[in-house]
């Protein structure tokens, strides 16, 4: 376990030198998950330009935008990584479908939920496992949910640290950073889509609307999917 020291002082660093030191107080089972949103490239520039041991792997639901793999593509041939992709499970997936209709996550938020434990959380379990540090992209801006995620927490029920380095970061920070880096980005984001999920799940947002209002926004609900709970 870290000591509150080792915790104050990742807390207190820049991202590039919090990466760092994650990394060498766990020289292995450091990873990130990417859904490859603007926060997450920032973070996964970061990774590759410090040439960090840490693996990257991000989740395909099989309900993703083109752009998104387009994307993926791109970023990994600009950084020469190899992010890591995780599937469903082809029978859970054949089981919801059939039993309750390809699109069956408009009819509810049980199967709204449902359908994201299947396409995303059980996927990240798997993707998680033997894993000591998980690096998400999570920012407290993002919505109410997240403003009373710490920086860096225990998650007692994977037994692994959850480190969220942009936590405190201000959405004109992200962009600031994406801007002098050139980090690619999805273009959706340009075309007002903020927060990207799945495209069926995912619409643009309007000006003065909450940047997770596009996410699911037939339902009235805490916005999340179930990978980041408080």
């Amino acid at each position: 376990m870290l000591t509150e020291q080792q915790i104050q002082d990742i807390e207190n660093a820049s991202l590039d030198e919090a990466l760092t030191l994650i990394t060498q107080l766990f020289p292995e089972g450091v990873v990130f998950s990417t859904s490859l949103g603007q926060e997450d490239q920032v973070i996964t520039h970061a990774i590759a330009r410090n040439q960090l041991p840490v693996k990257i792997f991000t989740l395909d639901t099989g309900r993703l935008f083109n752009e998104h793999y387009e994307l993926l593509e791109k970023t990994n041939a600009r950084y020469r990584t190899n992010i890591q992709v995780y599937f469903p499970e082809t029978a859970d997936v054949e089981k919801y479908v059939n039993e309750k209709g390809v699109n069956a996550f408009y009819e509810s938020v049980d199967n709204r939920k449902e359908c994201c434990f299947i396409r995303k959380v059980k996927p990240l379990n798997r993707a998680l496992q033997g894993a000591k540090v998980w690096i998400t992209g999570l920012r407290a801006e993002q919505s109410e949910n997240r403003k009373g995620m710490k920086m860096l927490e225990w998650d007692d029920a994977r037994q692994l640290y959850k480190f969220n380095p942009l936590i405190h970061w201000s959405y004109d920070q992200m962009i600031d950073y994406i801007k002098a880096n050139n980090t690619p980005y999805n273009p959706l984001h340009d075309k007002g889509f903020i927060s990207i999920g799945c495209a069926p799940c995912t619409r643009a947002i309007e000006p003065g609307e909450d940047a997770r209002a596009g996410r699911w926004w037939w339902e009235v609900s805490h916005k999340e999917c179930g990978l980041h709970v408080n």
